[in-house]
């Protein structure tokens, strides 16, 4: 079985991740289906005080992945970007959207952020 890859934790300190467990626990998924889900790109994980987590911003409330993640993962990979530049583009700032990636990913799943991350290929 392959590592679960994971970023540096490029997060400003006060963004919340979840512990894989806790995160297996809000998907109602065992923990080795969220570490699969990693695998896949379907998820990011930041590695914060040596442990494996996955910001909590990356989960709806009603106990799945945000609309448009997984997509937009791709998209960003596909452009050459490493788990850490994907973690810190969806978490910075952008006033033309405006806010940040994953805030417009969360209220609208994500066709213009997929958008620009396609333009960041070019």
């Amino acid at each position: 079985m392959s590592a679960t890859p994971s970023a540096d934790d490029v997060l400003d300190p006060g963004v919340e991740v979840l512990a894989l467990p806790d995160v297996a626990e809000r998907l109602r998924l065992p923990v080795t289906k969220v570490r699969q889900a990693l695998r896949d790109g379907q998820l990011v994980a930041v590695r914060r005080d040596g442990v494996l987590c996955v910001p909590a911003e990356f989960l709806t409330s009603e106990g799945s992945i945000v609309k448009g993640l997984p997509g937009t993962l791709t998209v960003l990979a596909d452009a050459g970007f490493a788990p850490d530049e994907m973690v810190r583009w969806l978490f910075t700032a952008d006033d033309s959207l405006p806010g940040r990636p994953i805030d417009q990913l969360r209220a609208t799943g994500g066709r213009e952020v997929k958008r620009r991350a396609q333009a960041l290929a070019l």
